[in-house]
């Protein structure tokens, strides 16, 4: 493959950006005066909403006006009406909201209540119609979260200090139709534009007001929004202690969960081990939700370099054996021969309906023979789920047929079991299955007898998901289907393998949606 040039132009993103560093502010203002008419008018109200709360928040002291007494008395009774007929038109919706959050970012939290109390609350109830097909933000230009935000603020600055706890949570049940708060406090100190008077008095109210709620509900292990609330609250007050105090007391799972998550995002690594150790002797009968804090365990073990990781990462697997969990417990052998030992281990007591995990083993015991009859053996169907050996298998035999000059394989194979991107916080290592088989010294050589099992396993793969797939009209994984047949096709360039490929495309000569399929990709090489 050509290399490609390092002074290649710059595009997307980056060229846009540079453009724009370029531009000076006079110059930005007049491109966007020219631009705003040519907005569709969705686009538009998002630009000037946008515009208009940046610049109220910047240190300038620009503020929108806020409305007179007979704006807000219309709005009232535009609301009104549309409760009446069931109907009001989004982009008169649309305009009135932007007038309660102007007078939100005048402070004008009277006025701004009012507005969003007319408003949002029959929203919420499905009181009238906007004509949205499910969420009322399809239709609006303006973020119904972010109103209603401001209207939770707006009630915490007009109610009366000792009644701010109960105001809010009753300001969050009214809009629950159209917007949910997952950290309310967070949100809360987001959409004010000045610092939320008696903060302290008013986190100690809401303490009070959720765990109020919470006990009405009653115990149970599972967590609701209320929940989430308390725990941001506690952590807030009494940091991850008091959520200790919690979890000790209750034994929930979710209790417990957020306890460890806490002790973890604050780096204290030997507070989370004994958290998570204390959370396994909780939920001792539990052994499936044991295990997610036995990694949480393993994991402060791995930043705090202890040297009993290996067992703890054992003891995970064990008590909810995953593909990951296998290989992080693999991957952290020492040397080939300790990694056979544990293979050994394993398969005595993988589950067998964990097929994916099983094949993993087998190959890493140097008995492809094994991974190829559960590959066979697998459905057409349900390569999405996780233990359908597969997506697994295939690409690594092919890797493996080529004599190492197939990469794409096994990337193809990493990436079932790959750690989702974007996520900065400390995580257990997970290596990579080729990873794993560099370490274990197989895939070095193939016997033509064995090479033989592995490709009519392919075949007879490929030719269930093409049966799997036609038959029940999955055509979104006719791709899918296609490229398997032509995989086997490739990593074995016979006569006989040419034919097999041929048979199977005359049997389905007549789905053209499949065939299409094969021709793209034969044509894509």
């Amino acid at each position: 493959m050509p290399r490609i040039r390092d002074d290649r132009p710059e595009t997307g993103d980056a060229l846009t950006d540079a453009a724009l560093d370029a531009l000076d502010a006079d110059e930005l203002r007049a491109l966007i005066r020219e631009l705003l008419p040519w907005f569709d008018d969705r686009l538009h109200a998002r630009f000037v909403n946008a515009v208009i709360d940046h610049a109220a928040r910047n240190p300038s002291g620009w503020v929108p006006a806020a409305p007179g007494e007979a704006i807000v008395a219309e709005i009232e009774r535009f609301a009104d009406a549309a409760q009446r007929i069931g109907y009001a038109d989004p982009a008169e919706v649309d305009a009135w909201l932007r007038v309660g959050s102007n007078a939100f970012l005048a402070r004008d939290y009277a006025a701004a209540y009012r507005i969003f109390h007319a408003l949002l609350i029959p929203l919420a109830d499905a009181a009238f119609d906007i004509g949205q097909h499910e969420m009322v933000d399809e239709v609006l230009g303006i973020e119904v979260g972010d109103c209603a935000a401001q209207y939770a603020v707006a009630v915490y600055m007009t109610a009366a200090a000792r009644h701010r706890g109960r105001a809010v949570l009753a300001a969050f049940d009214a809009v629950g139709g159209v917007w949910h708060f997952a950290a309310p406090l967070r949100e809360l100190e987001q959409a004010a534009v000045e610092s939320l008077p008696g903060v302290d008095d008013f986190l100690l109210r809401w303490r009070e007001a959720v765990a109020a709620r919470v006990a009405q509900r009653g115990p149970s292990d599972w967590a609701n929004q209320e929940d989430r609330w308390l725990h941001e609250v506690v952590l807030r007050i009494d940091g991850p202690e008091g959520l200790g105090e919690i979890a000790r007391a209750t034994c929930r799972l979710h209790d417990l969960r957020a306890w460890c998550e806490a002790l973890a995002a604050a780096g204290d690594w030997s507070a989370a081990l004994a958290a998570n150790e204390a959370a396994v002797e909780c939920l001792a009968d539990r052994p499936d939700a044991c295990a997610e804090f036995l990694d949480g365990a393993a994991l402060a073990v791995q930043q705090l370099r202890g040297e009993d990781l290996p067992e703890r990462l054992d003891r995970a697997w064990r008590a909810s054996p995953s593909l990951p969990r296998l290989q992080r417990w693999l991957g952290s052998s020492e040397t080939p021969q300790r990694m056979r030992e544990r293979v050994t281990q394993a398969l005595a007591v993988c589950p067998e309906p964990a097929l994916r995990q099983r094949a993993l083993l087998h190959l890493l015991a140097d008995d492809p023979a094994a991974g190829a009859t559960l590959l066979a053996g697998a459905p057409g169907l349900g390569w999405s789920n996780p233990e359908h050996p597969g997506p697994l298998l295939f690409p690594l035999f092919t890797a493996w047929l080529g004599d190492g000059e197939s990469p794409d394989g096994m990337a193809d194979a990493d990436e079932i079991s790959s750690p989702p991107a974007g996520h900065d916080a400390p995580r257990l290592v997970t290596p990579a299955l080729s990873e794993l088989v560099a370490l274990s010294g197989v895939m070095s050589s193939i016997d033509p007898t064995v090479r033989e099992t592995l490709i009519a396993a392919m075949r007879r793969a490929a030719e269930q998901r093409i049966a799997g797939v036609t038959k029940n009209s999955r055509r979104r994984h006719y791709g899918h289907a296609a490229s398997l047949a032509l995989t086997c096709a490739r990593v074995d360039r016979s006569v006989e393998a040419a034919a097999w490929l041929a048979a199977v495309r005359q049997s389905y000569r007549r789905y053209p949606a499949l065939q299409r399929e094969f021709q793209q990709r034969e044509d894509a090489g």
